[in-house]
């Protein structure tokens, strides 16, 4: 049997102690979006902690995204709606140390909006497919101003997550496209023919669209696959493209590669 190196043990201090029990209050609903913590000073109080202590467990409490100090406001720190600030961060910290690459980024792209486009087809509102109609006609018209035609590319995409009606695809999908984000940045402010990428990229959002308003499931997600692979495959070495063909050929994509009539 081999020997194991143990390292001596590190006491848990004081603010972790305020944190968890917040945090737990937080996650199990007790304490609801909106609502107030005490204040630092009652805090101090219920804790029986010092007032360092509490300032640096509500400084842990809103890097986390769970919590919100409103300027001014006499109340305790808001309780915010969970949302995925958490997770991108976690994704872009991973990225940019390496433990993740574009490629792994990529690949989880295309399973988890492959997916939300097919649920979005299905289960889409007549408001979320105006939501969309508009945010492409945008793209169209934004060629010439890369800015305006990012902000209606977001709101495009923002609008087929949230038809998707899963909050964990949404979640996951925005964090994972935020970090893939972050490290196309500088790749994509050098592309040699940047208004010939944005006609390229509203056309094939417009037939998304056009997929996913015809309530034809296997269409749209199969051209998200196919989209986000052909969009990505030029940065990635022979593996990465290798495995982004892999998941974007399946039946589907030969059967129902182009939106019906």
């Amino acid at each position: 049997m081999s020997k194991i190196n143990f390292t001596p043990a590190v006491p848990v201090l004081t603010y972790e102690r305020v944190v968890e029990q917040i945090e737990e209050a937080i996650l199990s609903g007790t304490l609801e979006p909106g609502q107030h913590l005490p204040s630092e000073r009652e805090l101090v109080v219920q804790f029986s902690v010092s007032r360092p202590t509490v300032r640096e467990a509500l400084r842990v409490l809103q890097s986390r995204g769970l919590i919100a100090s409103r300027p001014g406001v006499r109340t305790g720190p808001e309780v915010l709606p969970l949302s995925g600030h958490a997770l991108e961060r976690s994704f872009s910290t991973l990225a940019r140390v390496a433990a993740l690459s574009l490629s792994d980024l990529v690949q989880f792209r295309i399973v988890l909006e492959s997916s939300a486009c097919r649920l979005a087809a299905s289960l889409h509102t007549e408001e979320q497919l105006e939501t969309m109609s508009s945010a492409v006609a945008r793209m169209e018209a934004a060629v010439h101003d890369a800015d305006l035609f990012n902000r209606a590319d977001l709101d495009f995409h923002a609008a087929v997550w949230e038809a998707s009606r899963n909050l964990l695809l949404q979640t996951s999908g925005q964090a994972v496209s935020s970090a893939i984000l972050g490290l196309m940045n500088d790749r994509i402010s050098v592309a040699p023919d940047p208004r010939g990428a944005m006609e390229e990229s509203a056309a094939s959002d417009r037939a998304l669209f056009e997929a996913i308003a015809a309530g034809n499931s296997p269409a749209a997600g199969a051209h998200a696959q196919q989209a986000i692979a052909d969009h990505f495959k030029q940065y990635l070495d022979d593996r990465g493209r290798k495995a982004l063909h892999a998941l974007a050929t399946n039946e589907d994509s030969t059967e129902h590669s182009a939106p019906p009539a």
